[in-house]
């Protein structure tokens, strides 16, 4: 029960998360964006990490943080941010919907992972319940920029590969570390990239301080980047990469619910028979 609430809560918080992107990547920028988000969750947890600093294990798998660092964090919070300057962050969070499949294809190619039968049926379940949300109209993920969908669709392809890799090489190093220590090169990347790429962007965040972005920069570092990370990798160590990712069915559910009580916005019955649809998805993919 534990792992099924720790799921719902981490899609209540990423399905915010799409909202508080598409805030602060005009004044931060893509990579900006970046920086800011894993240098806040960083800050957050940190003080606990060094309260821990005894449990470490030795010798330290840096070569392991360092990748899930970048391919778990820094870049794909990038394409995620430089997505939502093409496509609006409804769209981005159904593309963020092809995560459970490429996890489970990327494990069978590059893990040996092997999916049972209920789970394909489980991810396809799930995926047809993301195209009842559109009402069954798919022709604007065709409309949009190919930029916008292309960026997100890797960046669901980083998380399927780091969900795995994360779970080979640093089960045992410890949840609170390598959730710190992935925001710390995450903010790293983001940083070097932001310098490369548009040094004068901090400067330019500075000048467009706004309530609306502070309270962006709290709810996507300190909880979208921090307290998710924690829960993601808590998922993953007690269940397994695919269901871990199958938060990412529940993401646009979460949107729309944000949508209804923050923004007034109506919810139609294809939502609500989405909603079923892909609860049903997520049970037989991450069904024992």
């Amino acid at each position: 029960m534990r792992v099924y609430v720790a799921l719902i809560s981490l899609s209540l918080i990423w399905g915010l998360s799409f909202v508080f992107i598409s805030i602060l990547s005009e004044p931060a920028g893509v990579w900006g964006t970046v920086f800011i988000r894993c240098i806040a969750g960083a800050l957050l947890l940190l003080p606990f990490l060094w309260f821990k600093r005894k449990e470490i294990i030795r010798p330290v798998p840096w070569k392991a943080l360092l990748v899930v660092g970048v391919v778990n964090a820094g870049l794909p919070w990038g394409l995620i941010a430089l997505s939502q300057t093409q496509i609006n962050s409804s769209l981005a969070a159904v593309l963020n919907a092809f995560t459970p499949i490429f996890t489970g294809l990327l494990g069978l190619v590059f893990f040996g992972a092997v999916l049972l039968k209920q789970q394909w049926i489980g991810i396809a379940i799930g995926f047809f319940g993301i195209i009842i949300i559109m009402d069954f109209d798919v022709t604007h993920l065709f409309g949009e920029s190919f930029v916008g969908i292309g960026t997100m669709i890797l960046a669901t392809m980083c998380y399927g590969f780091s969900s795995h890799y994360a779970r080979r090489h640093l089960k045992s190093a410890g949840i609170l570390f390598v959730t710190t220590c992935t925001l710390v090169v995450g903010a790293v990347f983001g940083g070097t990239m932001m310098l490369l790429t548009n040094p004068n962007q901090l400067q330019t965040l500075a000048q467009n301080v706004s309530g609306e972005v502070l309270i962006a920069v709290i709810g996507l570092g300190f909880f979208g980047s921090g307290i998710a990370h924690l829960l993601f990798f808590y998922i993953m160590n007690e269940r397994s990469p695919e269901f871990a990712t199958s938060v990412t069915y529940l993401i646009p559910i979460s949107a729309i619910l944000w949508g209804y009580f923050l923004l007034e916005e109506p919810i139609s019955i294809h939502m609500i028979v989405g909603l079923v649809v892909i609860l049903c998805g997520v049970y037989l993919t991450t069904r024992p």
